[in-house]
């Protein structure tokens, strides 16, 4: 296996809605963030892979035009996903082992605001049984909600309490849209918008770009002193059909973390996509995070949440911990499809 890093990383601010910027100008200012804090040139990449949804754009191969940004000159082996842009990393972080690139530009995308994003979420459910009926995202999260009540797994209290953490740690990012201090009782007092969830317990419909520069072996230290050295990486996949899920438990993310060695040695932080409270207990349930982990010290997808974007930014937002020295060893966390259905985690290190 080749040893692989993240050695840059830049995202815009997440806002609720981009008023006056399509999709390709939030991404472009991006990626030139990310030329200018590595280095890098259109000539030194070997791969170029992307995430986005047309989905959300509303027409076929929308997510050509993210190219735009990247430049037409030289040629670029190039790749895409209808995913998170986390997923089109690791597709690159395969591409790098199979060496057939040494360096790989990764960018994800998605301007949720231009739609119903809830509604829009019904697309990836069963076509045959599940999509007719248009259950939105919101409504599919409180079900699980309930059964985890119900179920024991967690309480509303300690749904906001997570709210309460996230929020709060997002004041020291300056991309996150949602930050502040907030008082779990006062959280409580509001009323439900999809029983048992509340506002606070849902991630914010956000707009907004992230891009990752990954490199091989050598090549690593030419963009960054201290690389994030990428230790294990794997996604798993969950039946599309709920009815044969355990909705109680988070088995792919347990898989997953698994197979990337996420339990091998002490995790100083983790950065877990998840776009829902009570999700983001299912993770730590999961990946077995103690007390000793730091949990989101961006503020995570409830502080912001870019479609196709937020499990990208959770990879970078690891990184850029260990570029610092903050932190040795992390886990970043991405998900996709309805009820943490396909979950993926990554190792990163230090050294």
């Amino acid at each position: 296996m080749r040893d692989v890093a993240v050695v840059g990383f830049t995202q815009s601010p997440v806002l609720r809605r981009e008023a006056e910027r399509n999709e390709v100008e939030i991404l472009i200012p991006v990626l030139e963030a990310l030329r200018a804090q590595t280095g890098v040139t259109n000539d030194e990449l070997g791969f170029v892979c992307s995430g986005s949804s047309d989905y959300l754009a509303g027409a076929s191969f929308a997510f050509v035009a993210g190219l735009d940004a990247v430049g037409a000159w030289p040629p670029l082996c190039e790749s895409h996903v209808e995913m998170d842009g986390a997923f089109a990393l690791y597709e690159a972080w395969v591409k790098i082992q199979t060496g057939q690139a040494d360096v790989a530009l990764v960018y994800g995308f998605g301007k949720a605001s231009m739609g119903d994003v809830p509604m829009t979420m019904a697309l990836q459910l069963d076509p045959y049984l599940c999509m007719p009926l248009w259950p939105d995202s919101i409504s599919l999260a409180a079900l699980q909600a309930r059964l985890c009540q119900e179920g024991g797994v967690c309480d509303a209290r300690a749904m906001a309490e997570r709210a309460v953490r996230d929020r709060a740690a997002a004041k020291t990012n300056p991309c996150a849209q949602l930050k502040g201090d907030f008082d779990v009782d006062a959280l409580l007092a509001e009323p439900f918008i999809s029983s048992p969830l509340r506002r606070h317990d849902c991630a914010p419909i956000s707009d907004g770009a992230a891009a990752v520069l990954l490199a091989a072996g050598e090549c690593a230290a030419k963009f960054r002193e201290r690389p994030a050295w990428i230790r294990g990486i794997a996604h798993i996949l969950e039946p599309q059909d709920l009815g044969v899920r355990n909705l109680l438990a988070s088995r792919s993310t347990e898989m997953a973390a698994e197979r990337a060695g996420a339990r091998g040695d002490r995790l100083d932080l983790a950065e877990l996509s998840a776009p829902f409270t009570h999700q983001e207990i299912l993770l730590e349930q999961a990946l077995g995070l103690g007390e000793a982990t730091v949990v989101n010290p961006s503020g995570g997808a409830l502080a912001g949440n870019p479609i196709m974007a937020v499990g990208l930014a959770r990879i970078g937002e690891a990184a850029q911990r260990i570029w610092s020295g903050d932190a040795d060893r992390a886990l970043a966390h991405a998900t996709s499809g309805p009820c943490l259905q396909q979950n993926l985690v990554c190792v990163l290190e230090g050294a």
